[in-house]
């Protein structure tokens, strides 16, 4: 049986706060990475380690080097995605990262810089042909950051895969954006969508896990948002409804 036609496969979002101790949230972090290692997807909001610290960019690019040297040990058959401040050339990068077997798997670097927040002034963008699918044990992710879920022409590159990662710190004036948008999407790529946003005051949670027929799995009074998705949905719906 390949690893796409388990019947189970489990889910565990951390809709967690940043606070301004970068390690009291490393902390949290791995005491909740610990307690869902039977998980097979764990996901954390993005930057969720340091926040826009922008007034200490190159103290929390450090730390997150720290964070990964941490965190590797505790990864195995799991997967862990979260997004990292990385200095790289003299330019800083809002990096989604996916650690699984104890490695950084796979990295994308942001390409749609939210301009309301002055990401365009601390933050060198991404490669948008960088945005594509990946694989890991036979199933296909597409991964997009925050902001990014806004456009219709990175969902398509991302047609085809069977799970949507996003990582978010998205405000709650714009909460019910966020969550039209993802379930959009799960519906329109027939895939399941996983969302997990910041739980900051001022941020809109609404992390979420999005089946393929626009189902939603949300709670934001949850710190950890548990789910066991059946991946045959995808194939079931795509059946159903033949989109080529």
């Amino acid at each position: 049986m390949s690893y796409l036609s388990k019947q189970e496969y489990s889910i565990a979002l951390l809709q967690l706060e940043t606070t301004n101790s970068y390690q009291k949230n490393l902390t949290k972090l791995i005491k909740y990475i610990n307690s869902n290692l039977d998980k097979d997807l764990i996901i954390a909001p993005e930057v969720y380690l340091t926040g826009y610290d922008y007034e200490n960019f190159d103290k929390a690019a450090e730390f997150y080097n720290e964070a990964i040297d941490a965190i590797l040990p505790l990864i195995d058959k799991q997967i862990l995605v979260f997004t990292i401040i990385r200095n790289e050339k003299g330019s800083s990068l809002n990096q989604a990262t996916v650690i699984h077997n104890h490695k950084i798997v796979y990295k994308q670097n942001k390409y749609k810089l939210f301009k309301l927040g002055n990401e365009d002034k601390y933050f060198k963008a991404g490669d948008k042909n960088m945005i594509q699918p990946f694989e890991i044990n036979g199933i296909r992710y597409g991964l997009i950051i925050c902001f990014e879920l806004r456009f219709k022409d990175l969902w398509k590159q991302l047609e085809d895969v069977d799970i949507i990662l996003i990582p978010a710190m998205w405000g709650k004036p714009r909460k019910t954006h966020l969550e039209v948008l993802s379930r959009a999407l799960a519906i329109m790529n027939q895939c399941f969508v996983v969302v997990c946003n910041s739980a900051n005051e001022d941020m809109a949670k609404s992390s979420a896990i999005i089946r393929p027929w626009g189902e939603v799995v949300m709670d934001d009074k949850a710190e950890i948002i548990e789910y066991i998705a059946n991946l045959k949905e995808v194939k079931k719906v795509r059946r159903l409804i033949n989109m080529n």
